[in-house]
């Protein structure tokens, strides 16, 4: 049973050797532990101090691409390395390295395909009040459109199961977080939670330059991928009131057609009304498209696992080092 604990990086050449550090050289029910470096085209020695501390694996971009390429392309090196079980966690040292036993433990005992650490956001002294506010409105919007139980959704520190692993299919540029678990939701997995301690803070986040921004980014993101698996509901939702809007505006004229003598007057409502209608309808049709068009995203989606599967089991090789 192999354990890869993959590690996501821009510019951590000063937080990555404590972040090593914490992290457990055995776990109950693993053979073998490796470590895995992804290098978000950082422009300081991050790779070269990975391998001063015995990296196993070092995976580089030439530029940087984003946290959400950066999960994919570690995910990726991890399945081709033999990843048994899949460990994410941050650079900066956040989460407690001695709880990645708690994390992989549902997943060694077959109760669940992904685990996600719950960081018990009311607990932690250095988030101010609105972010905590923010993140537990969050959480509760994507646990909705997911149908999944996790109080934690924006939390990095997660485990995968190869299987789920294989499936997941990240295509947002922002982050992987949110998208991961909605998926994940959607095609049925099996995702559990375990809390988890954190660490003192040792610089602020890099993913979003303010609050605002990222609020847009991943409200966007929560959109665009619900409207992928839910297409002809969003559709029909957004359709359904515009064509009701319309058929009020109509019932408004009929009123004043049949019972006064003022129906001269209400040719713009009756004008409007069948706009309404005829524009409700045709999104109502767009939506019956998408719906279409995400069953033939499915199949795809399925073909690209077994894709996966025949190359892994094709090319045993393991990279140490390679360049993206």
């Amino acid at each position: 049973m192999k354990l890869i604990i993959q590690i996501p990086c821009l510019n951590e050449a000063t937080t990555l050797p404590s972040t090593l550090a914490d992290l457990p050289t055995a776990v109950a029910g693993i053979d073998i532990i490796e470590i895995l470096v992804v290098d978000d085209g950082s422009t300081d020695d991050t790779a070269k101090v990975a391998r001063t501390h015995g990296v196993h694996h070092v995976v580089r971009f030439r530029r940087r691409k984003g946290l959400a390429a950066a999960f994919t392309a570690g995910i990726d090196a991890s399945l081709r390395a033999g990843a048994d079980i899949i460990v994410n966690t941050d650079a900066d040292n956040q989460y407690s390295g001695r709880d990645i036993a708690k994390l992989v433990a549902p997943l060694l005992s077959g109760q669940a395909d992904i685990v996600i650490g719950d960081r018990n956001i009311r607990e932690i002294a250095h988030m101010s009040l609105p972010k905590k506010l923010l993140q537990r409105l969050g959480s509760w919007v994507v646990r909705q459109v997911s149908s999944t139980e996790v109080p934690d959704t924006t939390s990095g520190f997660r485990a995968y199961t190869r299987e789920a692993a294989l499936r997941m299919t990240i295509v947002s540029e922002f982050s992987y977080t949110l998208e991961s678990i909605i998926q994940a939701g959607k095609k049925r997995m099996s995702i559990s939670h375990v809390e988890v301690a954190t660490n003192a803070i040792t610089r602020p986040s890099r993913l979003f330059n303010t609050m605002w921004g990222y609020l847009k980014q991943s409200s966007a993101t929560i959109v665009r991928i619900y409207t992928m698996y839910e297409p002809l509901k969003v559709f029909s939702y957004i359709g359904g009131v515009v064509f009701l809007a319309g058929l009020a505006i109509s019932a408004r004229f009929l009123y004043f057609y049949w019972f006064t003598d003022e129906a001269g007057g209400k040719i713009q409502s009756l004008i409007l009304s069948a706009v309404l209608m005829i524009v409700g309808f045709q999104v109502i049709l767009i939506g019956l498209l998408a719906d279409v068009i995400s069953g033939a995203r499915k199949l795809l989606e399925d073909l690209l696992y077994r894709i996966r599967r025949m190359e892994l089991d094709r090319d045993p090789r393991q990279d140490r080092d390679r360049e993206a």
